[in-house]
Formats: C-alpha cells, structure tokens, sequence
C-alpha cells in the first residue's frame, strides 16, 4: 500500500512538472525550459513549504571550469546570509519507482560542492558571464563566505536511493563544514505526506552521550501524552543540532525563525567562564516528541534511550547559542555543560488536534518570553473561520470548491477519510484539485500582495505570515469588518485566483526572480487599478480575462526592469525585501493600463 502511494506521488509530481512545462511551452518567443530546471522548482517549493529549506531561486548552471565539472541547479539563503542550501538536481522523468546509484548521487554532488569551492577560493566569479542566473550567487559566495554558519548541500533526484541513510559524509571547504543529503522522492513522500518533517529526526542517546538519560518518567495520566523530566549533556545537545540543524526546532516557529544562528550573549558568557552553573542559570528545554524507548540508566533507574520525532518547542536559542558559540570558540569544555529538559511524549491522534497541543505547549513554555498568540496560530479564530468557510462555500459551478488548510496534512486526511472508493476519490480530485487548496502563509500572502506590501511578502512565507498575525488588529478587510465575511472569503479567493494565474504568466517569461517579479507586478496592480478590479467578478469566472492576464504581462516586463536597473547590483531577491524597493518602485513611470479589461470597473 506505501509503495502504490509512493507511485502515486511520483507520477503526482511528475504531472506536476509536466504542467509547468506545457505552460511554459506555450508562451510564444520563450526558449525551450529545461524539463530539470522545473523538476527543481517543484522539488525545492515542496521542500520550502515543509520548512525544510528557506525561499529558493531555481539557478540552472553546468559548466567545465578547466577539466573539472560543477552544476547547480537552485539556492536558498536565510536574510541574514548565515545558512546557505544549495541544490542539484538527478532527473530521469521516470513514472515507476527506479533506484538510483549511490556513485551517480556522489558525482552530482561533487559536481555542486566543486562549484561552492572555486567560488569560496574566488576562482568563478571573473571567468562567470555577468548574464548568467549563478553569476550573483557565485558573487555572493565569494564576498560573504566566511559569514555562513550552516551550508547544506541537497542533490534531487525522482527516484529513489536505496541507502541506508539520505545524509553523506561531510567535506570540508575553507574551513567550513559542508552537510551533503539527499532528497529522493521518497523522502520527500514521507515529508509531504506526513505533513511534518520532524518524522525522520531518531536521536539516540546512547549514540549520542554513552548511554541512556537519566530520567523521571511519568507514564499520562490523560490519552494525549506520557512525561518525562531529564538532564542532556551539552556535546549531546551540540551533536543533535550539528546533525539535524534547524529542523530540529521546526515546531517551534518562533525558534525556528529568530533564534537560529543569533548567539545569546549571556548563554555565551556562561559557557565560556562557568560551564558548571549552566544548569543553574538557564531554564532548560521543553521537547516533544512522537516516539519515545525508555531503557536502564547505569545505575538502574530509567532512561531515555532515544527519541523518534524529537522537536525542540522552547529553548531554541539555548540550543543554537551552544552549537554557535562551540563552534567559534573551539577551546570551550562541553562536557561540564548540563542542560535540563522536560520531555512531552505525544500519543498518536488526529493531526489537528496534534498541531493544537504542540501550540499550547509551545505558548505556555515560552510564556516567560511574552511570545505572542500569533507565533502559534494554528487555533486562531480567523483560521477556523476561514476554513468554516471554505467547507461550506461551493463555486459558482455548485460542484466544486476551494480548501483552507488550517492544520499540516489536513488535505491528505480528508482524502483518505472520504476517498474511500475509487469513485469518491477521483469525485473528490474533481472538486477540490491541489490547485485549489491554500495555506495559512498562503492566505497571508495573497492578502499583503493585494494590500501592497510586497517587500514584506518578499521575506518568505513564514516570516510574511507572522507579520501579517502581528499586524492582524490593524488589517482592513473588504468588508470593514473586524472578521472576515463571507464576501471577503469570496475575495480572498479571488486574489488567489489572481495570483495563480500571474505565477504560470511570469514563470516561463524571464529566467530568475520570477517569485519576486510576480508578487510586486500584483501589488503594482493594486495600486493602479486596485479599487477598480472586479474581485466578484474573479470568483464568478474562477479565472480572469485575456485582456488581465496581457496587462499582468505588460507589467511584470516593466517591473523587471526596474527592480534590476533600481538594485546596484545587488540580488534581485534581497534588495525585493527592503522598504526602499516598494517606495522607489512607486515613483517609477509605467504604461497606461489597458482599456478593454473586463474585470477593470469605470
């Protein structure tokens, strides 16, 4: 049954790619793409949605520098330029599960890690052509190298490798350590389909620190979760996050998007002076965890042994100062460092209600941190009255309709709940299609966009959507209500409409920034033609004109331009992020819209 599913899931996302291809294929005087290059994009977009890459640009390069072969085929970097993730990709466009090489995996990656090393020892960049999509990645690299704390490189592939783990060894570049994985399609099945990617995540302690944690355990007195209170060896601790990183923290969004790479200073002190009083002077973790093997402790009380599903929910910068400040300073002794935890063992149950009780953990741990309701809103009101909506709000069509996912893998859930024969499942495709479903950060974004936010959209779709719930009291509906009506629901998806539509415009139409292009050229139409846009009129259609979609076009040719000759030189995707972009944007001259667009009211 896993396998059928995998299968599905390929051919899934093989359709997926060849979609991308047809529209591209069709937009009139554009080159041929790269059937590769979109694989990438679609591999990468999965892997960002599921937090485990940051906002990626696919970069299709493959050259001979001298006689020695680099490729890249798409990056990642966080905004402050400190974890970097870089990607090739190994596609066969196969529609059956196929095995692939650990040899041919090895030589992809050789070929990408030989193009971050020629750039690191600034040997690319000046024999690069200024036109090429890596040249302002290879530039980067070069002037900022030593500022990355965390590399990754990733090799994708759509088929499968059969190895014992999807992680290689190591290499070391100028001093850095460079982490080597895989992405087949198999693991990205699991990540996708369950819906969180902390299941891989399996520390064993006794791997880990000598022996199983000492610990109270305390079997659930109620049936969502058992309880456990122990003590993690500081090298332990480095070691998890050396090897796991930021996804280790992934359920703890705040964590997640804040603390990583920022070194507290009294935690550094700390380490560096007392390390015997780190226990007492910090407050110590809570973690979850799904899966949890409890052994003998040396002397023969319980222990932790290991823990399946581990996730970090507070504590994150404790844990990314510890790992930060050994790794510049190497001389500090780890092994007096004790950090306290708590530990909350998770019983299997329904995803929602699972995303809920994390969220109140998560809220009530960091209490002391005054962290905000919107860090953790997956049980906000407007979610759940949004997705109210969406379950009981039909198209104009009375057949199909749109799906909010207020909680990770609730889509999936609700096939498999309904889909139970082959008639309902393909009935159920039919009316609600992938293309149809929208997501917490996807909501936000559609609605910043339309507000003319774009430099915000632009920091990625987690952070755009924090921003959005802090700023939630002051957000204006169409309505003017202070919640969302029906109407507005109706409008929200319009936008959305919108949105789809401008991304299969503007991808095939220029070679990189596409993301970057599309959300401004949108917030540009809301500027110009904004309060005159029939939103109503997109919800009936469930598309928009000709007439639109040429005027999209005309402006997202106009808005590349000036966000090129407008950023110095800088890249497109980090200078798309600054106030100044959208300001000076602004003042740009643009065509005169066009006359005959339907959706357009006098």
């Amino acid at each position: 049954m896993i396998e059928m599913e995998l299968v599905d899931f390929l051919r899934q996302t093989q359709a997926e790619v060849k979609e991308l291809l047809n529209d591209r294929m069709e937009m009139p005087g554009e080159p041929y793409p790269y059937p590769e290059s979109v694989f990438t994009e679609v591999m990468m977009q999965h892997m960002a949605d599921v937090g485990m890459t940051f906002e990626p640009e696919v970069c299709h390069f493959d050259a001979k520098v001298g006689n020695a072969k680099v490729r890249l085929s798409g990056f990642a970097y966080t905004d402050d330029m400190d974890q970097l993730d870089m990607f090739a990709s190994l596609y066969s466009d196969a529609t059956d599960i196929q095995q692939v090489a650990v040899s041919d995996v090895t030589k992809v990656a050789e070929h990408c890690l030989r193009f971050l090393s020629l750039c690191a020892e600034k040997k690319l960049l000046s024999k690069m052509d200024q036109a090429s999509e890596a040249h302002p990645l290879a530039q980067i690299i070069e002037e900022k190298y030593r500022d990355f704390n965390q590399i990754r490189i990733y090799v994708l592939t759509d088929q499968v490798l059969n190895a014992k783990s999807k992680q290689f060894q190591s290499r070391e570049i100028q001093g850095k350590t460079i982490k080597l994985e895989v992405m087949d399609i198999e693991r990205l099945f699991r990540h996708t389909s369950a819906g969180k990617p902390r299941d891989e995540l399996v520390v064993n302690f006794e791997e880990v620190s000598g022996g199983p944690l000492p610990c109270v355990w305390v079997p659930g007195q109620v049936c969502e979760y058992d309880y456990a209170m122990t003590v993690i060896p500081g090298e332990a601790l480095r070691f998890v996050y050396d090897k796991y990183g930021p996804r280790i923290l992934e359920a703890n969004v705040r964590s997640f998007l804040s603390a990583l790479g920022k070194v507290n200073k009294g935690i550094r002190e700390t380490l560096r002076t007392d390390p015997e009083r780190f226990m007492a002077y910090n407050n110590g973790l809570v973690i979850v965890a799904d899966e949890v093997h409890i052994g003998k402790s040396g002397d023969g009380t319980p222990g932790i042994t290991w823990l399946k599903g581990m996730q970090i929910v507070n504590g994150g910068q404790t844990t990314a100062s510890l790992y930060f400040t050994k790794k510049k300073y190497p001389e500090i002794d780890l092994t007096k460092v004790r950090v306290p935890a708590k530990l909350i063992v998770l019983r299997k149950q329904d995803s929602s209600n699972e995303d809920e009780l994390i969220s109140d953990i998560s809220r009530y741990a960091n209490s002391q941190n005054a962290v905000r309701q919107s860090d953790l809103a997956a049980n906000h009101p407007l979610h759940v009255l949004l997705d109210n909506f969406s379950q009981t709000t039909y198209c104009p069509d009375g057949e199909g309709r749109w799906f909010y996912e207020r909680a990770a893998g609730s889509y999936k859930v609700l096939f498999e709940r309904e889909g139970t024969t082959p008639a309902k499942l393909k009935r159920l495709k039919t009316s609600i299609p992938p293309a149809r479903k929208i997501t917490k950060p996807d909501m936000a974004k559609y609605l910043y966009i339309w507000d003319q936010k774009p430099e915000i959209v632009s920091l990625g779709a987690q952070k755009n959507f924090l921003a959005f719930m802090d700023n939630l009291s002051d957000f204006k509906w169409e309505s003017g209500e202070e919640q969302p009506t029906l109407d507005d629901f109706k409008k929200l998806i319009a936008k959305a409409i919108l949105f789809k539509a401008a991304t299969r415009l503007i991808r095939p139409k220029f070679q990189a920034f596409q993301g970057n292009i599309t959300i401004y050229t949108l917030s540009l139409l809301a500027l110009k033609l904004g309060s005159r846009i029939d939103l109503e009129m997109i919800w009936k259609n469930q598309e928009i004109s000709n007439s639109l979609k040429q005027q999209i076009l005309i402006w997202a040719s106009e808005v590349q331009k000036q966000l090129h000759s407008s950023s110095s030189g800088r890249m497109i995707s980090e200078w798309a992020k600054k106030t100044e972009c959208w300001q000076q944007l602004q003042t740009k001259s643009f065509s005169e819209p066009l006359k005959s667009i339907p959706e357009c009211k006098m």
